[in-house]
């Protein structure tokens, strides 16, 4: 058996390609007709993968090589991205919870979502229920996964796709569930209360300009954790994060501006947790992990963050939820 680079103990789905779900645990009266699809952006596993990796994020689009070799350092700095693995076994848990048969397909990387269609078109399913792991919907995110599922539109099966799951209860506890002891740890170790910054990915202000529902949605979801985790209003805020390198303006406030102004009110420290995020990925372990705590440490801040849903049961049966009120 290959060892799991998560360093999970037990079963690993990512490494072994060997899932918990056996076909003889389906329930033939749902299960035999219908599949699951659970979409993800997709990541290198490695830093020398990210130019072919940024062929299919930009469509075949030339970057600047500049560009190209500061995302492959910070890849480098991460060694590896988990987001392929932890979604996997993501589906491995939804999959085992649901005894339904669970597939995965990536936008930008492998397993590609086309691949992940065609696996499916193999087989007899008559319905599949696809769920994209952001779960705000934006254009820029969700608007190309189901364009990716649905490619020429000639679809063997019917296509039952989620298009947002921002205010799902069980998101909200999960999210919570991670926040409430690590804040308080990192409160006491800072000897007061930490303000919370919840963030989420930014995305180019004209998206928004032109009705896109993620910043209210985004925003939404930061006030739903925040009262399931019993904060006070004057306690969190929130900021979007890892703004591109494109032109043009994308949404904020930024966590560096939120940092400062945090710093002018008299705190010594920040605590983050990003909340458009379900899984450990670069935008987590270099941008908040490195860049955001260097940049808070210069401006004579500390920064905590909360661990990542990455194998939260909770966040499993908030899927399942979802899967169950499709049927």
């Amino acid at each position: 058996m290959t060892a799991c680079p998560l360093g999970l103990a037990g079963q690993c789905y990512c490494a072994n390609q060997v899932s918990s779900f056996a076909s003889s645990e389906r329930s033939p009266e749902v299960c035999a007709k219908t599949a699951v699809l659970l979409l993800a952006h997709g990541s290198p596993a490695n830093s020398s993968e990210v130019p072919e990796f940024l062929r299919y994020v930009t469509g075949g689009r030339q970057l600047p090589a500049a560009v190209v070799d500061e995302i492959r350092h910070r890849y480098s700095l991460i060694g590896f991205s988990p987001l392929p693995c932890w979604t996997l076994l993501q589906a491995d848990q939804l999959s085992e919870l649901m005894k339904m048969p669970v597939f995965v397909g990536m936008r930008n990387w492998k397993p590609f979502i086309g691949d992940a269609v065609k696996a499916i078109a193999s087989q007899p399913y008559e319905r599949v229920i696809a769920i994209c792991l952001a779960p705000q919907n934006s254009r820029t995110s969700v608007g190309l996964y189901r364009g990716a599922v649905s490619g020429e539109g000639n679809l063997p099966f019917v296509l039952d796709f989620v298009e947002e799951w921002h205010d799902e209860p069980l998101l909200a506890r999960a999210f919570a569930e991670k926040l409430r002891p690590d804040w308080e740890k990192a409160s006491a170790e800072n000897g007061a209360k930490l303000p919370v910054i919840f963030t989420a990915h930014s995305v180019p202000e004209r998206t928004i300009i032109e009705g896109d529902p993620y910043e209210r949605q985004a925003r939404e979801t930061a006030e739903l954790v925040a009262k399931e985790a019993g904060l006070a209003v004057e306690e969190w805020t929130f900021a979007f994060q890892s703004q591109g390198m494109s032109g043009g303006t994308w949404i904020g406030p930024t966590v560096e501006d939120t940092i400062r102004n945090l710093k002018a009110k008299g705190h010594r420290g920040v605590f983050v947790q990003p909340i458009g995020f379900v899984c450990d990925h670069v935008e987590v372990l270099y941008d908040i992990d490195m860049a955001f705590k260097q940049f808070a440490e210069r401006e004579g801040m500390r920064l905590w963050r909360a661990e990542s849903l990455n194998g939260s049961r909770t966040l499993t049966a908030a899927l399942a939820e979802i899967v169950r009120g499709r049927k």
